[in-house]
């Protein structure tokens, strides 16, 4: 089922502010897809999810691969028969202020502050499809 993005419903914005591991889609060279799991959060007044991660991790390295066009990834979470998928366009963002206001977010979502990590980057996608039952 289609999410309207503009207007998502309450059920949808606390689906995605619980407490859920998620998995991220990003596509290989060869156009196989490279599934793994991830944290997500997302902000439905900006239509941005984020995902931390080392810059040298193979899903930093697949979207980095893109150009500063993109590449085209998708976010999911289950839980139970609920479910939703965020499709969109990810980029990755390095700038002092930009992983750090990801990792304040993972904190309020996941309640855990992320370990020190120096090589830490953003997958910034800007969402442009939402899916699910939530």
């Amino acid at each position: 089922m289609a999410i309207d993005l503009h207007d998502p419903t309450p059920s949808f914005r606390a689906f995605w502010s619980e407490y859920h591991l998620c998995t991220l889609t990003t596509l290989r060279r060869d156009g196989t897809p490279h599934v793994v799991p991830v944290g997500v959060t997302y902000d439905p007044e900006q239509g941005v999810a984020r995902v931390i991660c080392s810059r040298g991790s193979r899903k930093a390295v697949h979207v980095r691969a893109a150009g500063e066009a993109g590449a085209r990834v998708a976010v999911c979470q289950v839980a139970g028969a609920k479910w939703s998928t965020l499709e969109g366009v990810a980029r990755v963002r390095d700038s002092a202020d930009e992983v750090a206001d990801a990792e304040r977010r993972y904190t309020e979502r996941y309640g855990r502050q992320p370990r020190e990590n120096p090589e830490r980057v953003v997958l910034e996608i800007t969402v442009t499809r939402g899916l699910g039952n939530a």
